[in-house]
């Protein structure tokens, strides 16, 4: 992988050099130069459109030997690429997940882009594909994003006042979001030398978190990660959006996959069942949602239409393993599969997670 990165960085490095020497830049101050002489002296028209001529295309040759350069790297680049990583990723992929599902997908690719912040793309992407996206929702992350502008300026003031307005919700995730808030404005003050102020400001605002956050005085939290975190939160949504976790928890996978799928096709076996998969998925931490349950019985794991239900005696199992053990009949008795207790299918309760 070293020998990747170091291609890379030469590439970068070309790339930037040639934005440093805009070739455009180049022509207009050529052609800018021929219009000062024939300003000058407009009987130099002729040889003076002659010296243009040649400069231009020298400058253009210029040009399209180093983008020449630089489409030859890159295409080396690719193909080392290519020459290395010889997986499949065909084999891991299902070309009917989508299926009928279209609007689904395009409704997640125009969120992405209003929870990016590109609202302008977002609004033509919806326009484009017949998608309506709620004004509230644009709104909502418009807000959010100018309060994170402003954090970027080490202007709080924005987001201690929405902060102040949410209060009770965010007391009610356990946030510490105002307290740290207000301490990061606390700092400044310190920090700009006006003590006063900032001993006036501490007696005004700290005593209210005064039993609540004395073990938070040492933290030192990305304010702007808190609040984004907050925020989306109170609305009902996750930090990032479904895009980029999808996209994430694939490329954490796809190693897996990959390996699975070949050895499968050499087994001439499929999967177990068609929204199962046959390997656990080792993902991040930052990429766990929910709790998982897996049948005892059956070591199926629960979905919607067979959720984990709780017998009288306390044990667990999936609403299918439930019906097999008795038969159909709501009123049946049947032993439980982990201890001698008997049950009855109506005596058993959803259990959510």
């Amino acid at each position: 992988m070293e020998s990747f990165i170091k291609d890379y960085d030469k590439i970068i490095k070309k790339q930037r050099t040639l934005e440093t020497n805009d070739p455009l830049d180049r022509l207009i101050a050529v052609v800018n130069e021929a219009k000062e002489k024939i300003r000058a002296d407009p009987s130099s028209v002729t040889s003076s459109l002659a010296v243009l001529g040649k400069s231009i295309k020298m400058v253009s040759n210029g040009i399209s030997e180093e983008q020449k350069e630089i489409q030859s790297s890159l295409s080396k680049y690719s193909k080392a690429i290519d020459k290395k990583f010889t997986a499949d990723m065909m084999a891991a992929i299902n070309p009917h997940a989508f299926d009928n599902k279209e609007n689904i997908l395009r409704s997640t690719i125009a969120m992405h882009f209003i929870r990016q912040g590109n609202f302008e793309i977002g609004d033509t992407f919806a326009r484009e594909t017949g998608l309506t996206v709620p004004d509230s929702m644009r709104h909502q992350f418009m807000e959010m994003f100018d309060i994170v502008a402003a954090l970027k300026e080490d202007n709080l003031e924005p987001a201690l006042q929405w902060a102040t307005r949410h209060r009770s919700g965010l007391e009610k995730r356990s946030s510490t979001l105002e307290f740290k808030l207000h301490r990061q404005r606390y700092m400044q003050l310190l920090m700009g030398r006006q003590v006063q102020e900032a001993i006036a400001y501490a007696r005004k605002n700290f005593a209210y978190f005064g039993t609540r956050h004395t073990q938070a005085a040492n933290a030192n939290a990305d304010i702007q990660h808190m609040f984004t975190r907050d925020f989306c939160s109170l609305i009902g949504l996750s930090c990032d959006s479904p895009l980029y976790v999808s996209v994430t928890v694939g490329t954490q996978a796809m190693p897996t996959m990959i390996k699975m799928a070949s050895i499968m096709k050499a087994k001439k076996t499929e999967w177990s069942q068609q929204q199962e998969l046959p390997v656990e998925i080792n993902l991040t931490d930052d990429t766990k949602f929910h709790s998982i349950f897996a049948c005892p019985v059956s070591k199926e794991q629960a979905t919607e239409e067979n959720p984990p239900m709780m017998m009288g005696c306390g044990h667990v199992i999936c609403k299918e393993s439930l019906q097999k053990l008795c038969r159909g009949s709501s009123n049946l008795r049947f032993k439980c599969p982990y201890c001698p207790q008997e049950s009855m299918a109506s005596q058993a309760k959803n259990v959510y997670f």
